[in-house]
C-alpha cells in the first residue's frame, strides 16, 4: 500500500502542475484579451479625436472660407459696378455695346475655366510636371484647389458679371430709347437677349470645357506661371 501511494504521488504532482499551467495559460489569454481591448479602445479614441479635430479645422476653413468669398464680391461687385455704369453712362453707344460685350464674355470665360479645373485629370500634368513642362505644376494646384477655383470662377466672377451685363444692358437700353425716340420700354427685350445669350454661351463653355480641359487648364497654369515669374 505505501508503494502505491508512493508511485500515485508522482502522478497527483503532474496532474497538478498540468492543472496550474493551464490555468496559467488561461489566465494569460484572458489578460491578453482584455490588453487588445483595451488597446484597441485607446485607438479608437485616438481617431475619434483626430476625426474631430479634422472636422473642427474643416469648419473653420469653410467658415474662414465664406468669409473671405463675402468679402471679396462684395468688394468687386461695388467697384466694378460703380465704374462701368458710371463709364458706360457718359460712351456712345457703340462702344457701351461693345463693353457690354466684354463683361458677358469674361463671365463665359471664367464659367469654362472653372468648369475645367473640376474635370481636369492631375495625373496628366504629372506627367508633364515630369518633363518639366512649364505651367504643370500650376496646373496641378489648380486641380488640387478646384472647389475654390471653380466658385472663384464660376460663382464669385460669374454672379459679377451677370449683375454688371444687367446694369450695363440697362443703361444701353436707356440710350437707345433716347436716341432713337423710341415709345415702348426696350430694356425688357434687351435684358432677355443678354440672358439668353449668358446662358447659351455657357452651355456651349461647358461642352467645350469637358471635352477641352486638358488644353485649358494648362493654358491657364501657364498664365499663373508666367504672372508669378513677373512678380
Amino acid at each position: 500500500m505505501k508503494e502505491k501511494d508512493e508511485k500515485a504521488k508522482p502522478c497527483e504532482v503532474e496532474d497538478v502542475k498540468k492543472e496550474m499551467k493551464k490555468t496559467m495559460r488561461q489566465e494569460n489569454a484572458k489578460v491578453e484579451k482584455e490588453n487588445k481591448k483595451e488597446i484597441e479602445e485607446v485607438k479608437e479614441k485616438i481617431e475619434q479625436k483626430k476625426r474631430k479635430k479634422e472636422k473642427d479645422k474643416k469648419k473653420d476653413e469653410n467658415i474662414k472660407w465664406f468669409i473671405e468669398v463675402f468679402v471679396m464680391t462684395f468688394i468687386l461687385s461695388m467697384v466694378f459696378s460703380y465704374i462701368s455704369t458710371n463709364g458706360v453712362s457718359n460712351l456712345s453707344l457703340i462702344p457701351a455695346i461693345l463693353i457690354l460685350v466684354a463683361v458677358i464674355a469674361v463671365g463665359i470665360i471664367f464659367d469654362i475655366v472653372g468648369v475645367a479645373v473640376t474635370v481636369a485629370n492631375e495625373n496628366e500634368f504629372h506627367a508633364k510636371a515630369t518633363k518639366k513642362v512649364k505651367g504643370s505644376k500650376d496646373s496641378i494646384k489648380l486641380i488640387r484647389n478646384a472647389p475654390r477655383v471653380a466658385n472663384i470662377c464660376a460663382d464669385v466672377i460669374g454672379d459679377i458679371c451677370g449683375v454688371l451685363s444687367g446694369a450695363i444692358s440697362a443703361l444701353i437700353a436707356v440710350k437707345i430709347t433716347d436716341q432713337f425716340g423710341l415709345s415702348f420700354d426696350l430694356q425688357f427685350l434687351l435684358s432677355a437677349l443678354v440672358s439668353a445669350i449668358t446662358v447659351g454661351g455657357k452651355a456651349l463653355g461647358k461642352n467645350i470645357a469637358n471635352s477641352q480641359s486638358t488644353k485649358i487648364v494648362h493654358a491657364v497654369g501657364m498664365l499663373f506661371n508666367r504672372f508669378s515669374r513677373g512678380k
